[in-house]
């Protein structure tokens, strides 16, 4: 079996369910919000949190394998799949948005789930609110890494002024199947063993963002907080904010992300006072589509 084998009842792969999606205004903002299908009123609360580049969509296969254990929500996030850009860019900026969408749709802690920036969207909120999270699962948070890599580097060009955009048209020049292969391979683990229902899902979604006229500026606001994120004093960092975690934290890291670093998950694992750590030598940065099952075990684990 791949890893993307669980089905639905009617035979579709988990990971190109769509899931209902509704708007909600919330701090002056139109955001799209999909609902986890066929989870039960009374089963605890979930929110699922992408990251930069990404959609509620990446949470699509994980959310169906969990809707026995949770009812979950997945925002777009600004500038991100059906939700227009605004001014709630940064990582702060995200946490007080999650903040006040999670006031507005339930009453209690809720099991948060992010990834990448969201995941470091997901840390500031804990830290922040802890009376809003019940726990945090975390797939390769974009956490400050001490290490120069290439991505470090990509995102530093991408926020330098006039480079950045520069850089992101000159891509967007490339024909598509060259810039989806080039995705392909800086987002998964191993693409070549990706479902091919799921990869079209996934080349379908490339082609709808080409048709978002602020794509490009929100992904140079993006990595211009994941920039500041790294830059920021030791006591205002986001290792400050983990370290103010007191829910369990359940990190996820695959052995082939390209985008950040597996070997931080030791700082992790000491920083975050309760936290176990899931390691996944064949996935890349998207570990919640690439080996939805046993992040799910995982997980039920943390809660159990």
């Amino acid at each position: 079996m791949d890893s993307y084998g669980p089905v639905t009842g009617d035979g579709s792969p988990l990971a190109v369910r769509d899931w209902p999606v509704r708007r909600v205004p919330v701090a002056g903002v139109d955001l799209a919000v999909r609902d986890l299908p066929g989870a039960a009123a009374d089963l605890p609360p979930a929110l699922f949190v992408h990251g930069l580049g990404g959609s509620s969509l990446n949470w699509t296969a994980l959310g169906l394998l969990l809707n026995d254990s949770v009812r979950g929500i997945a925002p777009d996030m600004p500038g991100h799949g059906r939700t227009p850009l605004s001014g709630v860019t940064g990582i702060s900026e995200q946490a007080d948005l999650l903040a006040q969408l999670l006031e507005r749709e339930y009453a209690g802690p809720v099991h948060v789930f992010g990834n990448s920036m969201g995941g470091a969207a997901s840390v500031a909120l804990a830290a922040q609110r802890p009376d809003l999270v019940a726990s945090l699962t975390l797939v390769s948070p974009a956490l400050p890494h001490p290490r120069v890599s290439a991505s470090a580097l990509w995102f530093t060009a991408l926020a330098t002024p006039r480079l950045g955009p520069a850089v992101l048209e000159r891509t967007r020049r490339l024909p598509f199947d060259r810039r989806f292969q080039a995705s392909l391979a800086m987002v998964f683990g191993d693409p070549r063993g990706l479902d091919p229902e799921v990869r079209a899902a996934y080349e379908e979604e490339l082609h709808r963002r080409d048709t978002d006229p602020w794509v490009h500026q929100a992904t140079v606001d993006g990595a211009r907080s994941i920039l500041r994120s790294s830059l920021a004093p030791p006591r205002r960092s986001l290792w400050a904010d983990a370290a103010k975690v007191r829910c369990p934290v359940l990190l996820i890291y695959g052995g082939r992300d390209r985008l950040v670093d597996a070997r931080i998950r030791t700082k992790a694992q000491r920083t975050f006072p309760d936290a176990r750590t899931l390691y996944l030598p064949r996935s890349g940065h998207v570990a919640q589509m690439e080996h939805p099952d046993q992040v799910a075990r995982a997980f039920r684990q943390l809660i159990s």
